[in-house]
């Protein structure tokens, strides 16, 4: 229940139109109050003789009204064709993933939310001005609070149109998901190195738990779940992970020994979607970066230099992992081990950084020579030695890709950045030097 819960709220808080319907209700219910004070009378007679308040009649508090409601209303319609232009360049450019970057920026939804705020608030003030004819009542604060917004309104279309321009520039873009991925890191990260998982035999005479559910998990309530197998007396191993598609039909844990329950613990402690999305997936802003550089290195765009400036934040959240441990996926209560997860490892989370980028880069020298120059600094700073031998298999598999490249000169500069990523890996920087001081000397 926990999960659903999750989900829904995370649903909700990353919709569009919360933040704008939010500022909608808070313009009308500032109407209200404000025509209240004057019809009360609350206002000193020195306040409202100033300068500051709206000091005209009721015919001239209409044309103003009538003005700030129907230019903020065709402003705001203007600032979503505009929006929705910005997405659909995005999504032709950067890939359709990325959108939700944009939908839940809250520099959009504000700018929509006042425009829409100063329109409510400007009919709702409006309805209630008389003329003389009609027992003239001019509500002198509420007309002076609506020009303030109108002039709000127009210091947040300056901010907008600049706002946007930098929104929809494609290293604003990619430096925003790098900073999800940096978070990502230091959330679902550890300081301390977890147990390793126990043995498969373990699992030998577990029974399979299916789900006739389908979609991908988006939340996961480990701890609800984990509760129930100490209360139970049970081991569970989930087969799934947040980010992972679950098929209907398909066994989604493991547990041991069989217990009545089981399968309503579990869907209790999963919420599934239609698309993939979990703020406890560390693949996911990893593969928007990658889908960025893939995208760039499409025919259609031939943006080399994209993928470039992907790659290097790749490399710097590999970085930011040196002296991070990523969890093994057990629970233990009291001691016990009560629950197993699929937990991500190394091997699988520099596959998906650099896998699709390599594929789709032979034809790009420059991408290549980037990978095995972003592997050799990440190899300078790793010390752990599993680590270094996936880097190393990376750093391998860029140099097979070299030999479909037809001209030897770039072959040859290929075969001295994967030199110098192994004189790293054997001798460490300084020795590095000296090939890099070789390199460049042959170059010249």
């Amino acid at each position: 229940m926990k999960a659903r819960l999750r989900k829904l709220l995370i649903a909700i808080s990353e919709t569009f139109w919360l933040v704008p319907a939010a500022m909608t209700l808070l313009g009308i219910s500032l109407a209200i109050a404000f025509v209240q004070i004057d019809a009360a009378g609350l206002l000193p007679p020195w306040l409202l003789n100033s300068p500051l308040l709206y000091s005209g009649g009721g015919t001239g508090a209409r044309i103003l009204l009538g003005a700030v409601a129907s230019s903020t209303i065709g402003v705001a319609g203007t600032v979503f064709s505009i929006t929705i232009a910005a997405l659909s360049l995005a999504a032709g450019q950067m890939g359709p993933r990325l959108l939700r970057n944009f939908v839940k920026d809250r520099g959009n939804q504000l700018t929509l939310g006042v425009f829409l705020a100063t329109f409510s608030y400007a009919l709702m003030v409006l309805r209630t001005v008389r003329t003389q004819g009609d027992g003239a009542f001019v509500p002198h604060l509420s007309l002076s609070f609506g020009i303030l917004l109108a002039i709000v309104s127009v210091g947040t279309l300056i901010y907008f149109v600049g706002h946007m321009a930098g929104r929809i520039n494609v290293d604003t873009v990619i430096g925003l998901v790098s900073e999800d991925v940096r978070t990502a890191i230091d959330r679902l990260t550890l300081d301390t190195r977890q147990p390793a998982p126990p043995p498969i035999e373990i699992w030998r005479d577990a029974v399979p738990v299916c789900d006739d559910r389908s979609g991908y998990l988006q939340q996961f309530d480990s701890a609800g779940l984990a509760g129930w197998a100490k209360e139970n007396d049970v081991i569970i191993h989930l087969l799934v992970r947040p980010g992972d598609y679950v098929f209907p039909g398909a066994p989604i844990a493991l547990v041991r020994p069989q217990t009545d329950g089981c399968e309503d613990a579990i869907r209790a402690a999963t919420a599934l979607g239609g698309q993939r999305g979990s703020a406890s997936d560390l693949e996911f802003p990893i593969r928007q970066l990658v889908e960025v550089a893939v995208r760039a290195l499409s025919p259609g765009i031939n943006d080399p230099h994209t993928a470039i400036s992907v790659i290097d934040r790749l490399g710097a959240a590999l970085c930011d992992m040196v002296p991070r441990h990523l969890s093994t996926g057990l629970t233990l209560i009291d001691g016990r081990l009560v629950l197993v997860t699929p937990a991500i490892t190394y091997d699988g989370l520099v596959d998906a950084m650099f896998h699709m980028i390599r594929q789709n880069g032979v034809g790009s020298t420059a991408v290549l020579i980037r990978v095995l120059e972003v592997l050799t600094a990440v190899m300078s700073c790793e010390t752990d030695i599993m680590r270094q031998r996936t880097l190393r298999r990376h750093a391998d598999l860029v140099l097979a890709e070299a030999r479909q490249i037809g001209s030897q000169a770039d072959r040859d500069t290929l075969d001295l950045r994967h030199k110098a990523f192994m004189v790293m890996m054997e001798r460490g920087p300084v020795g590095h030097l000296f090939v890099k001081s070789a390199g460049d000397d042959k170059d010249a």
